[in-house]
């Protein structure tokens, strides 16, 4: 069962420089229990992307076209207080900054059994206890104590469990998570990422993971989503995409990998820059970058299917390595 169908979406922004198209023509899906990683660049569009499944693209940024149907229904279309209904309750959004989440005035147990009553009609004896719970699932010790503090007294790597355990209390269907474990150590990391396999896993929970960090959605995600300018142009299962990359601009950022270079070796890396949005070449957008671009590619390609499970956007996909 689809969870949650991406068709077409856009997302624009007016500035004085001109028309940003920030997220353009993007299609996805997730399925129930799966979680998707959404990879790329920073500038890419995938914290934007993320905002707009939400519906938390402010002015000058709108929606200029496409679908988000979320559970079949398109939440694009639907009146704000029931868009409102939707967020933080069937759907789930953890920021990168845990201060876009948390009120640095008001203690944590308000902060989170506010979120309890906003959708659920629980006493307050039992909103704290939930509370309690999702702050010891994510790791928190001393959950009850932790309860009576304010953000300041915490860590960063602190307050973003906090972060996550709110978006965990009404264990929601969708859960979009930006960027969430990069304040963390590594252990933490390990037990927040074994947390959302088992929640996605156990409840039927559909995740998209937005990252830069390919080792992390290698050992997280079923599926995987390359970005670049606004677009998706690689799709498929993590070990094939991983293992044998299609698209350059994928196959250049697994070459930036460290681990990926022998040891000694220079560290490789895709030449240039993220071309700007404002300004976006003619045809592919990567092709002022790609070792295989060439005339063909002054086009702009459309997402087709080359192999069973894989979708791209590319006139010279790199089939040799893939087969």
């Amino acid at each position: 069962m689809t969870t949650l169908q991406v068709e077409n979406l856009s997302t624009h922004f007016s500035t004085r420089a001109g028309l940003v198209k920030a997220v353009d023509g993007v299609s996805f899906h997730v399925d129930r229990g799966e979680i998707l990683g959404l990879v790329g660049e920073s500038g890419s569009g995938k914290s934007v992307t993320g905002f707009s499944l939400i519906g938390l693209v402010d002015p000058p940024g709108r929606i200029a076209a496409g679908r988000i149907l979320f559970q079949g229904r398109d939440i694009t279309a639907l009146p704000e207080h029931e868009q409102r209904q939707l967020r933080g309750n069937r759907i789930a959004m953890i920021f990168q900054d845990p201060m876009m989440t948390l009120n640095p005035v008001l203690r944590i147990d308000t902060q989170m059994m506010e979120t309890v009553h906003a959708h659920a009609r629980v006493s307050n004896a039992e909103a704290r206890a939930r509370a309690r719970d999702a702050l010891g699932q994510v790791g928190i010790p001393s959950p009850e104590e932790r309860l009576s503090a304010y953000p300041h007294q915490f860590s960063g790597g602190m307050r973003q469990r906090v972060a996550i355990a709110i978006a965990l209390l009404h264990r929601p269907d969708l859960i979009i998570a930006d960027e969430p474990t990069t304040a963390l150590d590594v252990t933490i990391q390990a037990q927040i990422l074994a947390e959302v396999q088992k929640l996605a896993r156990d409840n039927g929970t559909a995740l998209i993971w937005i990252t830069h960090d390919l080792s992390v959605v290698a050992g997280l995600a079923d599926r995987i989503a390359v970005m670049y300018a606004g677009r998706i142009v690689e799709t498929g299962s993590v070990e094939d995409v991983l293992d044998r990359p299609m698209h350059p601009y994928t196959s250049g950022l697994i070459g930036s990998v460290p681990s990926r270079n022998k040891r000694g070796s220079r560290l490789r890396q895709i030449p240039g820059m993220t071309p700007s949005l404002v300004d976006l070449p003619v045809g592919c957008a990567f092709r002022a970058r790609c070792p295989r671009a060439d005339a063909a590619c002054a086009a702009d390609p459309e997402a087709s299917t080359a192999v069973a499970g894989r979708v791209l956007r590319c006139f010279h996909p790199q089939i040799d390595i893939a087969a």
